[in-house]
């Protein structure tokens, strides 16, 4: 059983830990050797029925904070679910006891989207919140209250979290409907703005539902809504390109199989119309973006792409871009099984780590942390 203390303001570890749920599927392997992987969180294990929707975030002091939704009861989206979090101080080798960040008694609190402000340390974590006797279906008929945003801040690298604010004046319209941060990490530009990928609706048809941003100038303190997207677009990622200009990856309803892009010139405020990327196959589901280096530190110009690479949830394939996203790598399968969501992070070593959702029946049996070298990624071809 994993021991946990949850007060009404701040979240901590309890000082008594009555075990550390390390898994390890395969021994942690060298610089270029194939991916090592641990299972971070089992579903059935720990008091919940089935874990979901991971997000990972490098902090500035270099601990790997992973995020989900701990769901009570059953796999559904709806019901009580709470926002949970691991820390690992070592790259992902060995994790911390599970903390809950967010429990609103039967309600559900998740889609968790971190982001790391530089200038300061603090992570800033944008989540949902909605009645758990509702479902989405009926959240976006119109027939149960909207979804709501939050934030909770940590400013000692996660170990304790801001009692939540509702940012939903600012972070919503009053005609949405359903509303998502995430899932996955958000991003700080270099003019230090930071930025949340978002979706939501207006109604319950395909043409109503759309990606859009949320960007804040002042750390989260506060927040306004950016460009929104075509319709028929839903979660998605963003990564700062080369030039300045911003990328969002989406998921795509639009009936084509594979991942949807679209490019803003000014900071997330207007979005160029949606394109398709056929290299991307997808079964409608969740990706993450991830900038891997840049030439303006000294790197080359790199991008990271995960996703389940297949018409059905399966494949989780991690690719790469060498030209700002204009092109990717075949890319490398993680886990060939059935697997779904997913977000990427460099570790503190320059490995790179996968957090996702996989299993051998079902994609949601674990969410796994995979650890590898951009080599491994690359070599034969890749």
């Amino acid at each position: 059983m994993w021991n946990i203390e949850c007060g009404a303001g701040l979240s901590r570890v309890a000082p008594v830990l009555t075990v550390m749920l390390v898994l390890t599927v395969s021994a942690f392997a060298g610089a270029a050797g194939p991916p090592a992987q641990t299972k971070v969180f089992i579903s059935g294990q720990g008091g919940y029925d089935t874990y979901r929707i991971p997000a990972l975030l490098l902090t500035q002091k270099g601990t790997l904070l992973a995020f989900c939704e701990g769901r009570k009861d059953s796999q559904s989206d709806a019901g009580n679910i709470d926002l949970l979090l691991r820390r690992s101080l070592d790259n992902g080798q060995t994790w911390e006891p599970v903390q809950v960040l967010v429990d609103d008694g039967g309600n559900t609190c998740g889609n968790p989207c971190p982001i790391l402000d530089r200038r300061t340390g603090a992570i800033v974590l944008l989540i949902t919140k909605n009645n758990g006797s509702e479902d989405e279906a009926q959240i976006m008929r119109g027939t149960a209250a909207p979804r709501t945003a939050w934030l909770t801040i940590s400013r000692d690298d996660g170990l304790t979290w801001s009692t939540p604010a509702d940012i939903s004046a600012q972070a919503r319209k009053p005609e949405w409907r359903w509303y998502a941060t995430g899932p996955c990490h958000g991003i700080q530009l270099a003019s230090g703005r930071l930025m949340a990928p978002c979706d939501h609706s207006t109604g319950p048809k395909p043409d109503e539902i759309h990606s859009h941003v949320i960007v804040s100038e002042d750390g989260g303190a506060s927040w306004k809504i950016g460009g929104v997207l075509d319709g028929r677009t839903d979660e998605c990622s963003v990564v700062e390109l080369a030039d300045g200009s911003i990328y969002m990856n989406m998921r795509s309803n639009r009936g084509q199989h594979c991942r949807a892009y679209a490019i803003s010139r000014d900071e997330g405020m207007t979005w160029s119309p949606v394109a398709d990327d056929a290299s991307l196959i997808e079964p409608v589901c969740q990706g993450s973006v991830l900038r891997l280096s840049s030439e303006k530190t000294g790197g080359q110009n790199s991008v990271l792409f995960s996703n389940p690479a297949s018409k059905r949830r399966e494949n989780m394939t991690v690719r790469m871009s060498l030209d700002e996203c204009k092109t990717w790598t075949a890319g490398r399968p993680l886990w060939a099984g059935p697997a779904a969501y997913s977000d990427l992070a460099v570790c503190n070593d320059g490995q790179i780590g996968c957090l996702y959702e996989c299993g051998e029946k079902h994609p949601y049996e674990t969410i796994t942390f995979a650890r590898f070298a951009a080599e491994w990624l690359t070599a034969s071809g890749n």
